[in-house]
């Protein structure tokens, strides 16, 4: 047992005639992610540090497959509009980054790459799933999502304009607060022993308040209540009460 049949790093052996333990490359053969010769394109990342813009041509085609991915992938947690309200969150999932906030409209494009390979807080990575051209893909149409809530008029072509959501809704024909803004359900929380978001950067909770905190409860219990009796009963279940700073819908999207 003392002289065991096995190989220790960096050490000779008996076994090879060359007397090297650590074998030679096989011809012809190369490492795993060893081609990755574009660092930024495969990481996000340039010089140590999450890079910014966009490394692939932006075409029509690039959108609508970031649009596709994003649907699948991101919309159960981050919701179609991206303000950390989708269905899964909706049903107890700890809240998901809002793309909406300043934090993250300022963030470089290289961010939301770096966190859709490597993962972010509570959300899984992805790079199993999602091809690194289709993570370029998800990162630009997420700052096309944070043009649609956040677009100002310097930000359109000469001629065009910028409506408001209310007045889109309006003269669509939408309910009075269709386009106000979303506020989390009673069912979203954070999971900590506090209740509250701990320095994880998250989702906004109206007024910088808490989830956890009680006037955040106050905020949504009576709309908790309600919905809790009306599903028990077979009734509509009732609309929480939005945040102040939580973002608009996109004209037609429907809750």
């Amino acid at each position: 047992m003392h002289n065991q049949p096995k190989f220790y790093p960096q050490r000779g052996t008996t076994l090879f005639a060359d007397g090297r333990s650590a074998r030679p490359q096989v011809e012809n053969t190369i490492g795993r992610d060893q081609m990755h010769a574009d660092e930024y394109f495969f990481t996000g990342m340039q010089g140590g540090k999450e890079g910014d813009g966009l490394p692939v041509p932006l075409t029509p085609a690039v959108m609508e497959r970031g649009q596709e991915r994003y649907n699948i992938f991101c919309t159960p947690c981050h919701s179609r509009v991206g303000n950390g309200d989708g269905m899964i969150v909706q049903r107890g999932y700890r809240p998901a980054g809002n793309f909406h906030t300043d934090r993250l409209r300022s963030a470089p494009l290289g961010h939301f790459f770096n966190v859709i390979t490597n993962g972010y807080g509570a959300m899984p990575e992805y790079a199993s799933q999602v091809t690194p051209e289709d993570r370029w893909a998800i990162a630009a149409y997420i700052r096309a999502l944070q043009l649609s809530q956040n677009g100002k008029q310097g930000d359109v072509a000469s001629g065009g304009h910028v409506d408001d959501l209310h007045k889109i809704a309006n003269e669509n024909g939408m309910p009075p607060g269709f386009a106000d803004p979303w506020g989390f359900p009673s069912t979203a929380v954070y999971g900590t022993p506090n209740g509250d978001d701990n320095g994880i950067p998250g989702q906004g909770t109206g007024s910088g308040t808490p989830m956890g905190s009680g006037a955040y409860k106050a905020h949504l219990g009576q709309a908790a209540t309600n919905n809790a009796s009306n599903r028990n009963s077979g009734g509509e279940a009732v609309k929480p009460t939005p945040s102040a700073n939580a973002p608009g819908k996109l004209a037609g999207e429907h809750p």
